[in-house]
């Protein structure tokens, strides 16, 4: 990669759905659901052959940050930037936009998530690249994945006029931008071709956001100016702090990318891309075994058991036996001080848990 481009992981997520394993002090970033390797450190190994440490930035917040530290020890102190309190990725990209435009006028950065995973690394780097070369001339560059079904849990992208090939990858101009429609309308996106899976990961120049947000998020931006002066300074905590807390929460696709100009797509279809937004995902992504299950805990017995999820957290003190008979399509999650049962075509649903406690004051499971 150029020297002027850096990855800003954006790692302050809390990951409700893949309550109880997720909490707020452990979100799923920090979970090991695919092999070894939590997913916050699966995003750095994949940056690490093409970017130097110090050019990786991760935004966080202050109740995630030692944790992530500690999964990656590679990554020095001043590779995290910390926000006060969650605003929405708008603000998440602002922040970091405004720290690499001071240091760096020409900075590019990629802004990628911590908590999705992706397969073939190589390309990976390679759409980068690419996206790179389109964010140098100025472009707003977001990378699109080709549905494979009418998922209702991502948003979507409205393909236009194919624009070039840029290292063999096809950029196209983007229409529109849609959250999460319902069924009806996913089955029509897919059916269309003209729609893709937005993957949440995006490509540009750090001064075009930020030229970006002033025209169409101006309070954003004149909140962007304070904290970019302040950066640096012995009254850089307090102002960040102050500005920060008056901010509106907002995701950086309705806040600007619905709105913004010269915004392109590259198609990023072989990449083996998942967001792990639900347990239920977790079967596109690990192989089952032959009875369709798997099985993610320390002793288990699964008797006529087909398409079940047992999934155990990894921190209990004395694991216990998790025994299934007669039972399909589970999900069952089994952490130290919670037991979660659904249906496996519910799993989507597990967040309304979440609110569920957070209403009724039960914060000791959140």
């Amino acid at each position: 990669m150029l020297e002027e481009t850096y990855a800003v992981i954006m790692a302050g997520g809390g990951g409700t759905r893949l309550w109880p394993a997720s909490r707020q002090a452990r979100p799923k970033q920090s979970l090991q659901l695919v092999g070894e390797r939590t997913l916050f450190q699966l995003a750095i190994d994949r940056l690490l052959p093409a970017l130097p440490a110090e050019r990786i930035l991760v935004v966080t917040v202050a109740e995630q940050v030692q944790a992530l530290r500690r999964q990656a020890p590679q990554l020095g102190n001043e590779c995290f930037l910390l926000e006060p309190a969650p605003r929405g990725t708008a603000s998440v990209i602002g922040l970091a936009a405004a720290r690499l435009a001071k240091a760096d006028p020409d900075a590019i950065m990629a802004c990628l998530t911590a908590d999705h995973y992706i397969g073939n690394q190589q390309q990976f780097l390679e759409i980068l690249a690419a996206a790179e070369e389109l964010a140098r001339e100025g472009a707003l560059v977001t990378l699109g994945i080709s549905p494979a079904y009418p998922a209702t849990g991502y948003g979507y992208i409205h393909i236009g006029p194919p624009l070039r090939q840029v290292r063999g990858f096809q950029a196209s101009r983007v229409l529109s931008f849609t959250e999460k429609p319902t069924p009806q309308v996913a089955a029509d996106y897919l059916r269309s071709g003209d729609y893709a899976w937005n993957s949440g990961m995006f490509v540009w120049r750090a001064d075009r956001i930020l030229e970006e947000m002033r025209r169409v998020m101006p309070e954003l931006h004149a909140a962007l100016v304070q904290i970019q002066a302040a950066l640096g300074t012995a009254g850089e905590a307090a102002v960040l702090d102050t500005v920060w807390h008056g901010l509106q929460t907002q995701t950086i696709d309705y806040g600007v990318m619905e709105k913004a100009g010269g915004v392109v797509v590259v198609r990023a279809d072989e990449l083996s891309w998942f967001d792990i937004g639900s347990w239920d995902r977790l079967f596109e992504v690990v192989e089952p075994d032959a009875s369709g299950n798997l099985l993610q805990a320390g002793q288990v017995i699964a008797l006529d058991t087909s398409g079940t999820l047992l999934y155990q957290s990894s921190d209990q003190a004395r694991p216990r036996l998790v025994a299934t008979l007669g039972v399909e399509d589970l999900v069952v999650i089994d952490t130290e001080d919670v037991l979660m049962i659904c249906r496996k075509n519910q799993a989507e649903r597990v967040r309304e848990l979440v609110q569920a406690l957070a209403a009724r004051g039960l914060d000791t499971y959140l």
